[in-house]
């Protein structure tokens, strides 16, 4: 659903190749702030770069290498395994002594810098992550008139424009997803996977299904062009921030909203079901409604498992967007993104890529 559409701004404007090394994916992340160094802290953050290996094996594996279990390894956020990307992991060390870097050897992972703190690496808390990416072999979509080759450069770099004033729609990308996990949702929620009790894989799933509720809403609202405005009964988020707050009658149209909005500095939202308060109203519950009227069987699923509802942000600002060309036909991106957002969606506005 994500590569197909609905896009914002008219469709990819050329075909192109992603990931065919791994230095053509390049993430870092940004936790917004320095873990505090203390010698005596009962943590070891350790900020690591890895290439072609999965975060949570790495963090397992940097547990074990430090003579500790799986279970002391902490991070922010899984990073892609298909790339090169910089990270913090944290170890809970107690009180044993610092281990020495030079004796960790992990294929693919370099410890870059290490040191003690008193406090451990929070799951989520993150401010985002810096892309660096590269687009090769960009070429014309199928059926464009050749002229648009002599033109390309031009036309991308008017999109990028566009990109980097608007942001783009903050859809989940498709390896939020995995393989079929909203189907397995769907036979979780049917009680047809009782066999599967894993904690982890149930939480894959549901969070699937959360995900593709939200990601149909947002196409509804790219379909409709009213993805980046505010509707009535709309709730407004704070950009960087999982805060919202509900619009009184009328004020989506307030000068004073309508500049901050146009600035970046708040985003309309869409829904990520489950247990609590409609907080729409107005025009945004009815299309919210029938948006999630059409999965009755996901939406009833994550109530009874309690899932607690949240709001996302429909849009995503693309920061520090620069670009250049390697060559006439290959586009090195370089971009950051908030926490939760995904490098897909912003590459689907410009190519249609192929990995």
């Amino acid at each position: 659903m994500l590569k197909s559409g609905p896009f914002a701004f008219g469709g990819p404007l050329a075909e192109g190749a992603i990931r065919q090394r791994l230095d053509d994916f390049v993430v870092e992340e940004d936790l917004g702030f320095c873990p505090e160094p203390d010698e005596t802290g009962e943590h070891w953050w350790l900020w690591i770069e890895k290439r072609g290996q999965n975060t949570a094996w790495v963090a397992s594996a940097l547990a074990e290498a430090a003579g500790l279990h799986p279970s002391k390894a902490s991070f922010a956020g899984l990073k892609d395994r298909h790339a090169v990307t910089r990270q913090w992991i944290s170890l809970h060390l107690g009180q044993r002594p610092t281990p020495k870097v030079d004796d960790i050897a992990i294929e693919g992972v370099v410890i870059l810098h290490a040191v003690r703190s008193s406090k451990k690496l929070q799951r989520g808390r993150l401010k985002g992550n810096r892309f660096e990416l590269v687009v090769r072999d960009l070429a014309p979509q199928k059926g464009h008139a050749q002229a648009m080759q002599d033109h390309l450069q031009d036309q991308l770099h008017d999109r990028l424009l566009a990109v980097k004033a608007q942001g783009v729609p903050n859809f989940f990308g498709e390896q939020r997803f995995g393989v079929n996990n909203v189907a397995k949702a769907r036979k979780l929620f049917a009680g047809e996977l009782r066999g599967q009790r894993s904690k982890k894989k149930r939480g894959f799933y549901l969070s699937a299904a959360r995900s593709y509720l939200f990601n149909e809403v947002l196409a509804e609202r790219v379909r409709e062009g009213t993805w980046s405005e505010l509707l009535p009964g709309d709730v407004a988020m704070l950009d960087g921030s999982q805060s919202f707050f509900e619009l009184r009658p009328g004020q989506q149209t307030d000068p004073e909203i309508m500049a901050r909005l146009g600035r970046l500095d708040i985003h309309p939202t869409g829904p990520l079901p489950g247990v609590g308060d409609e907080v729409v109203s107005d025009e945004v519950a009815a299309l919210e409604g029938r948006c999630l009227a059409r999965h009755p069987d996901l939406v009833e699923g994550l109530t009874n498992f309690k899932v607690k509802a949240m709001r996302r942000a429909l849009r995503a600002p693309v920061r520090d967007l620069h670009w250049h060309w390697l060559d006439g036909r290959t586009l090195k991106l370089e971009f950051r993104l908030g926490q939760g957002a995904f490098a897909t969606t912003v590459l689907r506005e410009l190519v249609a890529y192929s990995t």
